[in-house]
């Protein structure tokens, strides 16, 4: 075994990576927006619920950032959809 095989086999592969870049990916974002990690994970937790009542969705790979310009914020998501859930009905709530 190479010095760097061991180095991989010690600290994990690309899996690590990811959920490692992720959780840096909503730090960044509290101390962008003053919203906190706790909240930004309940919105991803919240989105992903709710979208995935109308669509199987990747949600190992959905993306959440706040993009500044000027004086406003911008939720931006990118949610790679599977497939769309057809035959599924609306719950009359929409006002």
């Amino acid at each position: 075994m190479t010095p760097v095989d061991f180095l991989k086999s010690l600290f994990g592969g690309g899996e690590t990576r990811k959920v490692a870049k992720e959780r840096l990916q909503l730090v960044l974002i509290h101390d962008r927006a003053d919203i906190s990690s706790e909240m930004m994970e309940n919105l991803r937790r919240d989105l992903i619920a709710v979208i995935s009542t109308y669509m199987e969705i990747d949600d190992n790979n959905i993306e959440l950032e706040l993009e500044h310009e000027d004086r406003s914020v911008a939720l931006v998501a990118n949610i790679p959809i599977r497939n769309v859930r057809r035959g599924v009905r609306p719950t009359g709530k929409e006002k």
